[in-house]
């Protein structure tokens, strides 16, 4: 199954090659979960992020679906 990534902020960094920058279209198998796809892009482990499944708050344990828009966000702060 084909899952867009979009990584934001200092998760950009972590995007494969093929990637415009900010996203890249992955495939993965299915029954693949959010906390597949972060592991498969090396993001480390104690590294606070936000996750989103089309425009959702997420869990790492969600199951994503071919399709899927998988959105990660540095913790925001400000005021």
């Amino acid at each position: 199954m084909k899952i867009e990534v979009r990584l934001f902020a200092t998760l950009a960094g972590y995007l494969p090659d093929e990637g415009d920058g900010q996203s890249a279209t992955l495939e993965f198998a299915d029954g693949s979960r959010v906390r597949d796809v972060v592991r498969s892009l090396r993001i480390p482990e104690d590294m606070p992020f936000l996750t989103m499944v089309n425009g959702r708050d997420a869990a790492l344990d969600q199951p994503l679906a071919d399709g899927d828009i998988l959105s990660l966000f540095p913790p925001l702060a400000g005021g």
